[in-house]
């Protein structure tokens, strides 16, 4: 088994990789500290497979069952875990444990950092994008109609638990979802992370321990985003444009992939880089079987969108970019015109 251990302002937690992790936790509660009542959180994807049989096996548990999909990660489901946590009986005793992918985790974690004020946190993630990134940094939050996650919190887990047999039983488009954020790591600082050979079932437990360690390094160094965390966010300005004006159709990590091309081509329009990391990036993505391009999208339609990300600043637009791999930067106040030209570039069908 894997560990990582990580820092925060207020302690530390450990993250544990390991194969078969999640039937251990089930079966020997006691060894993480979840014998007491623990909430299990899921979603209706998730509850058959893993949420069911741990309440069978640990009568004193909860389970809590939310609906699935990025169009459920609302106040509407968080006043929902409410009452159900009201239901339970939950108390400052219990702990809550997010058991699921990135809308569980987010949503569950929000509704942790504030139902009495806060109870303590498990994350197990069941998707690969989880494990690489929305489990790991302690950011909780749900979406707005006018933009994802605009409400949030940071709020540190006491431990995260991976087990990547899950993904075993998740569609490819999961995992090529996932890898939409191991790529965007991996151009941000471990280029290993885009080399072919690591892309394969055998080095899975390899691959979430390398991707893992670039957020933690981050997260370690700027826990509140005040810095250099926002370097995370490569890809998601373009990313989260894409979601919202599709009503959520496309799946996350989709709408990354389309991001971080868009992001490089933005990048090569300033005279950042050369379009052979274009083509580099490309290439990795499609053979993957991430998309490359944006489809019959409106670009003016996805600037506006871009006007309540909450990384901006008084209006003023702000990108994550890169000057080469491993070599992130924010840019602030890029030309309009730019930037359009960009998404018309990106608003047509896969070549």
């Amino acid at each position: 088994m894997e560990r990582i251990p990580v820092t925060t302002p207020d302690g530390a937690y450990d993250i544990l990789i390991g194969s078969g992790l999640l039937g251990d936790v089930v079966a020997h509660p006691e060894r993480y500290d979840l014998s007491a009542r623990p909430a299990v959180i899921t979603d209706t994807n998730v509850a058959h497979l893993y949420g069911g049989p741990w309440v069978q096996q640990t009568p004193q548990a909860a389970l809590i069952v939310m609906p699935a999909g990025e169009q459920h990660k609302t106040l509407d489901t968080v006043r929902m875990l409410y009452d159900q946590l009201v239901t339970a009986r939950a108390d400052r005793s219990t702990t809550i444990v997010a058991l699921g992918g990135g809308v569980v985790g987010d949503t569950a974690g929000f509704a942790a950092a504030t139902y009495m004020r806060g109870l303590r946190l498990v994350q197990i993630p069941t998707t690969l994008l989880a494990m690489v990134d929305s489990s790991v940094g302690g950011k909780v939050g749900v979406d707005l109609p006018q933009g994802k996650n605009l409400v949030g919190a940071f709020k540190q887990p006491s431990l995260v638990l991976i087990d990547p047999n899950v993904l075993t039983t998740l569609p490819s488009v999961e995992w090529q979802a996932g890898m939409a954020e191991v790529i965007k790591h991996g151009l941000l600082a471990d280029s290993s992370l885009l080399d072919p050979a690591l892309h394969t079932p055998e080095r899975t437990t390899e691959l979430i321990a390398r991707a893992v360690r670039v957020k933690v390094d981050i997260v370690q160094q700027d826990p509140f985003e005040h810095g250099i965390r926002a370097h995370l966010n490569l890809g998601h300005t373009f990313g989260h444009a894409i979601e919202q004006v599709t009503q959520y159709r496309w799946l996350h990590g989709f709408a990354v992939a389309a991001g971080l091309v868009a992001a490089l081509r933005l990048s090569l329009r300033l005279g950042m880089i050369d379009e052979q990391l274009v083509m580099q990036v490309e290439g990795i993505l499609r053979s993957i079987g991430l998309p490359t391009r944006m489809g019959a999208l409106d670009p003016q339609a996805l600037y506006d969108a871009m006007a309540t990300d909450k990384k901006w600043r008084a209006g003023a637009s702000r990108f994550v970019l890169l000057k080469g791999v491993c070599e992130p930067t924010i840019v602030t106040d890029v030309p309009v015109e730019d930037v359009l030209a960009v998404l018309k570039e990106m608003c047509v069908d896969e070549a």
